[in-house]
């Protein structure tokens, strides 16, 4: 490869260097000190840059501090591609998201150091938790794409898949705060499996008989 040719790759790994020290220290700063007592220039001196260089590469503190979760709906949807056609799209998105949650190489949530916190830390924080959601939105999008393709249709006119994904990203959302209200860091798949299993015609079936399985919703003192 010629000198003009490396040029922008090394400027390219650059950046990535930088993009990675801001979201480092963003989120080191974070959880040890709180949202509200760090500000922007503490992180841009934390990665040895200045404050308009931080914003080249995020529009806020919350976006640095949540850039360690962002590839993980990238990892779900490589998971979702390569799920048999034949699958049904609901199995095939729970079968994407716990392929996910056991391949170790990945670093899903609960086998990641202190993500437990951050989300807990998102629970908590109003615009925290705004900035996850808009993560959030951007993986979901691309998985309807992914299951209309499955599907041969336009999700333009077809539900099928924006209610598939609004389904699933549902269970794995309310997984997720279960998660973290119960403490138990290594427990998410569990919550994932229960999560997806409410995920059933029972749910669109009136039922006189008590509360589902897995369910802390007390009985009537009326």
């Amino acid at each position: 490869m010629s000198e003009t040719g490396k040029a922008p790759e090394r400027r390219s790994r650059k950046a990535r260097r930088t993009r990675d020290a801001l979201a480092r220290s963003a989120f080191d700063l974070v959880l040890d000190r709180g949202l509200r007592d760090v500000t922007v220039e503490e992180i841009a001196q934390a990665a040895d840059v200045d404050r308009r260089t931080f914003s080249r590469y995020f529009p806020s503190k919350e976006a640095a501090v949540l850039d360690t979760v962002r590839g993980d709906g990238d990892r779900i949807n490589r998971a979702l591609r390569e799920r048999p056609p034949a699958e049904p799209p609901l199995t095939a998105y729970r079968r994407a998201v716990l392929a996910w949650l056991s391949d170790a190489e990945a670093e899903p949530w609960h086998l990641r150091p202190r993500v437990f916190d951050l989300l807990a830390m998102a629970e908590e924080e109003p615009t925290l938790y705004a900035a996850y959601h808009h993560i959030r939105v951007d993986a979901q999008e691309e998985s309807v794409a992914i299951l209309a393709e499955r599907l041969g249709v336009d999700p333009r006119q077809d539900l099928r898949p924006a209610v598939t994904v609004a389904a699933g990203a549902g269970a794995l959302l309310a997984a997720q705060a279960a998660w973290v209200r119960g403490g138990r860091p290594a427990a998410l798949p569990e919550f994932v499996v229960h999560a997806f299993d409410a995920l059933s015609t029972d749910l669109l079936e009136s039922r006189q008989d008590g509360p589902a399985p897995h369910s802390t919703t007390q009985g009537s003192t009326s």
